[in-house]
């Protein structure tokens, strides 16, 4: 795993995050000291994809990135009969993903595809996983690809919905990114980097409330939603149809 290193020397002019070659190539190193509760969340993923997946139905994991939710699932759920799609719209982040899941043989069907997940048809799901995808679309798409979601779930179906957290209380806010920033220089990470990184990503990633949340998914149909896990800003929420 190579260490994310992307922002260690000064920038002149600091571009938008992008999920490119370079960002995949140290995307799990990334990942894990960047976002607090992350080995957690996937985890927990592998605990309720075998009590949600059913045999003649689909999976899909939308923003995939390097595959570990998609590995989560496959490496859990033991039927047969279960089809996995995973979306992303970076084609390094699935050529790296096609190389980690097909190191893995279970009894799930991996299919990978390079889209928008925008533009992906959601039928006859047992379970979809959105891990800290929304948060990078537009906050006017978010509505639309939740009913999506809900409308290709089949009943008893879940969500799985894992974001970054802003809080309309600002102190409250406020305590909580600094305990972000904690976790990343214990991690290793130094004020050059945290500074730029926080530049880079701020005009592509827009987090939502928990209150947005929920009340997204409950206009959306889910009769039952809930924040299931939080640490820090970074939190994952559930929702069954």
């Amino acid at each position: 795993m190579s260490q994310d290193r992307i922002y260690a020397q000064p920038h002149g002019a600091v571009k938008d995050f992008a999920f490119d070659e370079q960002v995949a190539d140290v995307f799990n190193d990334m990942i894990n000291r960047s976002v607090p509760g992350y080995t957690t969340i996937l985890h927990t993923l592998g605990k309720l994809a075998p009590r949600f997946a059913k045999s003649g139905t689909r999976i899909y994991d939308l923003g995939c990135s390097l595959g570990a939710a998609s590995l989560a699932i496959k490496r859990s759920v033991d039927i047969e009969g279960v089809e996995l799609i995973g979306v992303d719209s970076s084609a390094a982040m699935i050529s790296r993903a096609e190389r980690q899941l097909g190191a893995y043989k279970g009894k799930v069907a991996v299919s990978l595809k390079e889209a928008d997940i925008r533009d992906i048809a959601i039928e006859n799901a047992s379970l979809v996983v959105l891990n800290f995808t929304l948060q990078f679309l537009p906050p006017e798409d978010r509505d639309a690809l939740i009913g999506k979601i809900y409308n290709g779930l089949r009943p008893g179906g879940l969500l799985l919905l894992s974001e970054k957290l802003v809080f309309e209380d600002n102190a409250i806010n406020d305590l909580l990114c600094e305990l972000h920033w904690d976790f990343k220089r214990d991690n290793g990470y130094s004020e050059l980097e945290i500074a730029q990184k926080r530049t880079a990503i701020e005009n592509v990633m827009r987090p939502d409330s928990p209150q947005i949340h929920l009340k997204r998914l409950g206009e959306a149909g889910f009769s039952h939603s809930q924040l299931w896990y939080q640490c820090y800003n970074f939190a994952s929420l559930v929702a069954i149809k």
